[in-house]
């Protein structure tokens, strides 16, 4: 997550980007920055049914920090950068908190659901409902 900006900056660069092929190249770029998954954890345990794409996704807590950490990988570019912007929004929130919070209105701000194919729509829906599962699994 260290490469990924916060979700102020993310918005203010996705206001800059010209057109929707701008956007779809930062978003791509930003998955590029993804931190890689961690050895051993392309399992089907961490695959998220429901995408297109192959997508996986792998949350645990810091033990020092007690923080989130979030790792993911796509085999689609433009999935992967989905992935990272999902990271960005939850970035910093407790586990109970992203159960409770609702990404569609930060989506809302970027856009996204109106400029998606109908199964990257749904992709991204099965990523945050992912998410939000192995968050509940956190506590």
């Amino acid at each position: 997550m260290a490469n990924l900006p916060d979700k102020n900056k993310l918005l203010r660069n996705f206001s800059r980007c010209n057109n929707w092929e701008e956007k779809y190249m930062y978003i791509i770029e930003l998955g590029a920055q993804l931190d890689p998954l961690p050895s051993g954890t392309r399992i089907a345990g961490n695959l998220i049914s429901g995408c297109q794409s192959q997508v996986w996704i792998v949350m645990n807590r810091d033990p020092h920090t007690g923080e989130v950490r979030f790792f993911g990988d796509s085999d689609a570019a433009i999935v992967k950068g989905l992935i990272a912007t999902v990271f960005v929004f939850y970035h910093g929130l407790a586990p109970s908190e992203i159960v409770a919070e609702d990404v569609r209105p930060f989506f809302s701000e970027l856009a996204l659901s109106q400029h998606l194919t109908p199964s990257r729509s749904q992709g991204l829906e099965a990523m945050v409902r992912g998410i939000r599962k192995k968050a509940a699994a956190l506590h």
